[in-house]
C-alpha cells in the first residue's frame, strides 16, 4: 500500500467507523513504535510521525554518535553516521530513517495487534463518552435482533451497539428486527469489559421525556413536570404544575383534541395515561392523583409518615381502588402519601 492509498484507507475508516482519522494515526504510529523498537533490544529511540492533513508517513530512530560503539541498538559511530547524514556528526545524533514496509512478520504482526488494541480502546472511549453525553435522555434506536432464549434486544444507536433486557422492556411489547423505537439511558458505567449502557423502556423518565419533545411548553419551562408514576405497558400518571395562572397545564398536556397525549400513547402502543393537576395542597394533589375516581374528602392522618384516609362514593369504590388496586397504587406513589380508601357508605377494610 502507497502513501496515497494509506491515507484514503484512513479515511474510509473513519466514515465506516466514525473514530477521526487522526485518533487512528495516532493509534497506528503507537503500535508502529511499541512493535519497531524490538529491533532495537527494547530502547527507546524509535519515533514515528503520521500526520493526516499533510500527508506525512515518517519512521525512523535516533541514535547517539559516539567514538566507540557500546550499545549497538542505540549508539553510532562517526563514520556510520556521516554515511546517513553527514551534518548529523555536529548534532551528536543521527536519525536513521525506517521503511514500515522492510519490517519483518513478526514486527509487522505486532504492529496490527497493537493498533486493534489501540482501536478497540478508541471506541470504548467514545462509547463511554457518547452516552454519558446522553444518561437521563431519550434516544432512537433501532433493533437489531431479539434473542429468542433470553428475550433480550440488540440495538443500534446511531453508530454504537446497546443491550435492551427484556426486563426493561414494556411487558407483552412484541420488538421485530428493523423497529425504530424510543429508548431511555438510565446510566452509563465503566467496566471491565468495556462501558455498560442501562436502557429501558419502563423507566418513569421515559414519558417524562416524551411529555417534553410532544409538549413546547414544557420544554421551555412554562410547564413542569413535577412527579410520574408508571406501570408499563398499562397505565402512567403524571403530576403537572404552571405558575402562570392562566396556563392550562393539564390541557396544554392533551393537546386540541388530543393530539399531543395520543402520540405518546401511540407510542407507548396504548398504555393510559393520566395527567392531573399539581398542588403544594396535599388534600388537592391526593384528590386529583385519584383521576379518574371522584373524591369527597381527604383526612391527612399524619405528616411522617405520610397517610391520609380518602373517602369516595360508593360506586366511584372500584374505579379509586382500580383493577388490582392499580389506580390507588399509581396515586400513592405520585404523591409520596399512604392511601387508605374508603366508601361513603362505611369504613371498608378498617385495620383490625
Amino acid at each position: 500500500m502507497d502513501k496515497k492509498e494509506f491515507f484514503a484507507a484512513l479515511a474510509a475508516m473513519e466514515e465506516q467507523r466514525g473514530i477521526p482519522k487522526e485518533s487512528l494515526a495516532e493509534k497506528i504510529a503507537e503500535a508502529i513504535v511499541v512493535a519497531a523498537r524490538k529491533d532495537f533490544g527494547g530502547r527507546e529511540i524509535v519515533s514515528c510521525v503520521i500526520d493526516t492533513e499533510k500527508e506525512i508517513f515518517s519512521v525512523w530512530a535516533r541514535k547517539e554518535i559516539v567514538e566507540e560503539v557500546e550499545d549497538r541498538f542505540c549508539q553510532i559511530t562517526k563514520e556510520e553516521a556521516a554515511k546517513i547524514d553527514p551534518k548529523s556528526v555536529e548534532q551528536g545524533f543521527v536519525d536513521i530513517p525506517l521503511d514500515p514496509k522492510k519490517f519483518g512478520r513478526v514486527v509487522a504482526q505486532n504492529s496490527k495487534n497493537n493498533f486493534r488494541q489501540g482501536v478497540r480502546d478508541v471506541e470504548r472511549g467514545q462509547t463511554l463518552a457518547e452516552f454519558q453525553s446522553k444518561t437521563k435522555e431519550l434516544v432512537t434506536a433501532v433493533v437489531q435482533r431479539v434473542d429468542p432464549k433470553t428475550g433480550n434486544a440488540s440495538l443500534t444507536i446511531g453508530t454504537k451497539e446497546a443491550t435492551l433486557p427484556r426486563a426493561e422492556q414494556v411487558p407483552d411489547e412484541v420488538l421485530k428486527e428493523g423497529d425504530h423505537i424510543k429508548v431511555y439511558i438510565v446510566d452509563v458505567k465503566e467496566t471491565e469489559r468495556g462501558p455498560r449502557v442501562m436502557l429501558s423502556r419502563t423507566h418513569p423518565g421515559l414519558v417524562k421525556r416524551l411529555f417534553e419533545t410532544e409538549v413546547p411548553e414544557i420544554f421551555d419551562g412554562i410547564i413542569e413536570i413535577k412527579s410520574v408514576s408508571r406501570q408499563a405497558g398499562s397505565r402512567t400518571k403524571l403530576a403537572v404544575y404552571s405558575a402562570d395562572e392562566e396556563i392550562d397545564a393539564v390541557g396544554a398536556c392533551i393537546g386540541q383534541r388530543g393530539a399531543r397525549v395520543n402520540k405518546i400513547v401511540e407510542e407507548l402502543n396504548g398504555e393510559k395515561i393520566d395527567i392531573v393537576k399539581y398542588s403544594e395542597d396535599p388534600t388537592l394533589f391526593i384528590s386529583e392523583a385519584l383521576s379518574p375516581a371522584k373524591v369527597l374528602t381527604v383526612e391527612i392522618e399524619s405528616e411522617e409518615p405520610k397517610v391520609c384516609h380518602v373517602t369516595v362514593p360508593d360506586a366511584q369504590l372500584s374505579l379509586a381502588i382500580g383493577n388490582k388496586g392499580q389506580n390507588v397504587r399509581l396515586a400513592a406513589k405520585l404523591t409520596g402519601w399512604k392511601i387508605d380508601i374508603r366508601p361513603e357508605s362505611g369504613y371498608y377494610g378498617e385495620d383490625e
